[in-house]
């Protein structure tokens, strides 16, 4: 059996197969886990959760910003907007299965027998694994409860900072948008959200969330995608960053955890998929 983690897809269902094929997908015995961001950029989004979801246990995803924006859309909670291509998801005859499953996606996964978290963005540098699960568990019993005042609350940077004392709307926004969002913070522990570059291109001092010196998961295995002027990124601390942008006509990214040599794999894609 061999376990492979793919970046964000975003609705390119076509590269999506054809990754599958390079990697020798065999769904009787392989599993795969999909960084989030199923949905969203390209053309066939719908068809991209019907497979996921088809694939049962063989398949594991965490929630990402863009399908939690299709829920919120979905609730009535957001409006469309003009460059959201999701609308073969509202319009499906299945769309109450797809978005139920969808909405029961965690925020975060734990392989404890590999010891490999897998996120959408990150995980907070002030978060050990303990904290982190913890606060996930938090934040997925409100999505998954498809309360539609979470959606009209979602939207928003602040708070930016992580507090034990948070609560209410302020608490569940925090610990989504850190999951789901985090690129970069401030030393002193606050969260920027308005930067998207690659490293490098930020204003001093923010640094990249895994950079963070007192990062409390530093060492630990963490799948994340989200990135995609990032890339492809491995380091010494135990972070593997796998969005390399398929939606805007780069490549759609594999790694392969388990059950051969650890080894990347991509495909080419074309801008839109």
């Amino acid at each position: 059996m061999a376990l492979y983690a793919i970046g964000d897809v975003q609705g390119c269902y076509d590269s999506l197969r054809r990754l599958l094929d390079k990697i020798r997908f065999d769904p009787a015995s392989d599993q795969l886990w999909f960084t989030g961001d199923l949905v969203n950029g390209g053309p066939r989004s719908a068809d991209v959760l019907r497979f996921v979801a088809g694939l049962g246990d063989r398949a594991v995803s965490v929630l990402g910003n863009h399908d939690l924006h299709l829920l919120a859309v979905a609730a009535g909670a957001y409006p469309l907007r003009s460059s959201d291509t999701f609308s073969d998801v509202l319009e499906a005859s299945d769309r109450d299965e797809l978005l139920t499953w969808l909405m029961r996606l965690p925020l975060l996964h734990h392989d404890r027998e590999a010891n490999i978290f897998l996120v959408h963005a990150g995980v907070l540098p002030q978060w050990d694994t303990t904290a982190a699960e913890a606060c996930a568990h938090q934040a997925e019993a409100v999505i998954s409860s498809g309360a539609g005042a979470f959606y009209a609350q979602m939207y928003g940077d602040k708070p930016d900072r992580w507090s034990d004392d948070l609560s209410g709307w302020d608490r569940v926004r925090f610990i989504v948008n850190a999951f789901t969002r985090l690129r970069f913070c401030y030393p002193d522990g606050r969260v920027d959200y308005a930067h998207k570059g690659p490293p490098g291109s930020q204003p001093a001092p923010l640094i990249p969330w895994f950079s963070v010196p007192q990062r409390q998961t530093r060492g630990k295995q963490i799948v994340f995608g989200h990135w995609s002027l990032l890339g492809k990124h491995a380091d010494d601390n135990g972070v593997l960053g796998l969005d390399t942008g398929c939606l805007w006509g780069r490549e759609l990214t594999a790694i392969r955890l388990a059950g051969g040599v650890r080894e990347f794999f991509s495909v080419g894609c074309q801008p839109g998929c």
